[in-house]
């Protein structure tokens, strides 16, 4: 029975099935052809006079294919948010999801590749050999910490931008929204103590982040405790974090790290106990974002929290990387950048904090990701940022 697991479960009794039966994407085309006048100039002859011209000028590409407004989703389903491990063929429904939203929120045609191989130097040579006929990268759950090393040497190989969105995608969000809840507290982010749990690829980046804003103090603890730069068992990034962060030098479990601290951040699958909960600062901000339980339950973090964000739709102040990536790509293949940017990155989080409106309070500190004016003031932000900082190659306005 096709419609049935096994264990003879309908699965059609679960609506996520009948959304997802036959594929979330498909491929049309964006001319259509009529008659032999048409096929003529879409293929052969005439296409081969497109080709020509693109061999002796490769930037025609972006003005005579789909390469200006394509990304590549890429995954190895080693690290599938909520479900780990799963591999590449069940990664896939994840991956067409990523290429939905791509379309949906900002026109920006997406192609979902999951890659049956997981070494870092087969996903490297693999990518860099499919790029060609793409204007940007998206790399989506691949494990840490083999996500650092590949993100950095694509690249550092290709002149598109190369976005691992579980890292990247996730900051920008936190950073908008620390700084909405700064301001509905009557504070800046420089006034702000934050501890992280987690120092995977959100965690670290969500931190490095944080400090480009300039927040006043971050430390990062991992299942081991606080990373200081007294452990010996750090691996070469988490020495990076540690060297950069911590700097009243907390050691030991998170628990004694938050006490007084304004601001949790929570981007593991670990739980906090209520009693390190209730040491925080008063007015404390808790950012619980583990799905689909968070590290701090929400009815508990009520009693002590000022301002509470989940990675959860049920919940006020989610958290999603939607909110971020769509925009993100279309400012950046607005402009042909060749790269993604800090900068690009600060200014897409600081839209995209501006974007909650005047609707801002403490229940309110991110817009929905259906406010259309989302993703465009993150893409304006994003070009703008392009250009100051050399990485656009042309000026669209």
């Amino acid at each position: 029975m096709g419609s049935e697991r096994a264990d003879h479960v309908d699965l059609s009794l679960d609506p996520a099935f009948p959304l997802h039966r036959g594929g979330k994407i498909e491929v049309r085309p964006a001319v259509r052809i009529r008659d032999a006048e048409g096929l003529a100039l879409a293929y052969t002859p005439g296409v081969a006079r497109v080709s020509q011209a693109i061999a002796a000028d490769p930037d025609l590409a972006y003005d005579y294919t789909w390469k200006a407004n394509t990304v590549l989703v890429v995954t190895d389903g080693t690290a599938v948010l909520g479900l780990g491990n799963i591999g590449p063929v069940a990664a896939l429904p994840v991956m067409e999801g990523k290429a939905l939203l791509f379309k949906e929120f900002a026109g920006v045609d997406a192609v979902p590749m999951c890659l049956d191989c997981t070494g870092v130097e087969e996903i490297i040579e693999t990518v860099v050999r499919m790029a060609p006929a793409f204007g940007g990268i998206n790399l989506e759950d691949i494990s840490a910490p083999r996500c650092f090393e590949i993100e950095a040497r694509l690249q550092d190989r290709l002149d598109i931008p190369v976005f691992h969105d579980d890292q990247h995608g996730t900051a920008v969000v936190v950073l908008a929204a620390l700084l909405n809840a700064a301001k509905v507290t009557g504070r800046e982010i420089s006034d702000l103590r934050a501890v992280v749990s987690g120092a995977g690829a959100a965690g670290i980046a969500v931190t490095k982040m944080l400090v480009g804003a300039g927040i006043g103090e971050i430390g990062v603890a991992d299942s081991k405790g606080m990373i200081h730069t007294s452990r010996s068992d750090l691996t070469k990034v988490k020495r990076e974090l540690a060297e950069q962060t911590n700097r009243s030098g907390f050691t030991g479990p998170i628990e004694r790290a938050l006490v007084d601290a304004d601001v949790f951040i929570g981007v593991s699958a670990g739980h906090v106990p209520e009693a390190a909960i209730a040491s925080m600062a008063p007015g404390c901000i808790i950012f619980a974002l583990a799905n689909p339980d968070p590290e701090v339950a929400p009815e508990m973090a009520r009693k002590y929290a000022a301002v509470i964000a989940t990675g959860r739709s049920d919940f006020p102040n989610q958290i999603n990387n939607v909110l971020a990536f769509p925009g993100i790509f279309r400012g950046a293949l607005n402009v042909r950048a060749t790269r993604i940017t800090q900068g690009m990155k600060l200014a897409a989080a600081k839209a995209l904090a501006d974007a909650a409106g005047d609707g801002l309070a403490r229940d309110h500190i991110i817009p929905s990701p259906f406010d259309e004016r989302v993703a465009v003031n993150v893409a304006l932000a994003v070009e703008a940022a392009a250009r100051k900082d050399g990485v656009a190659r042309i000026n669209p306005r």
